[in-house]
């Protein structure tokens, strides 16, 4: 398979986005080093774009993310750092939604 492109909406418990951010920010690093990962950064929306585009709401990122193939993916949702991101974030999410694409 090709490379995989993943889009991860998150949505924090309301207030909660600023804490759920900086534990992901603090999480990059260990991600970028990862073998296979091409991207991975989170998004917000834009504030000066509201007149002509959805927004998600201050609640919620989306963490855009490229891997070298479908197994880089796989290993990166087992891999030690990403468990204990997820076992930090538990109680403070009130929704996850992760699509894993292909290029068309």
């Amino acid at each position: 398979m090709s490379m995989v492109h993943v889009l991860a909406v998150i949505t924090a418990k309301p207030g909660k986005r600023a804490e759920v951010l900086a534990n992901f920010n603090a999480n990059v690093p260990a991600v970028h080093a990862e073998e296979g990962c091409v991207e991975y950064g989170a998004v917000i929306d834009c504030a000066d774009a509201s007149s002509f585009a959805s927004a998600y709401g201050p609640d919620t990122f989306v963490v855009v993310e490229k891997w070298e193939s479908l197994d880089h993916l796989k290993a990166h949702a087992a891999a030690p750092h990403m468990k204990a991101y997820a076992e930090k974030n538990k109680d403070l999410l009130a929704d996850r939604k992760v699509h894993v694409m292909s290029s068309a």
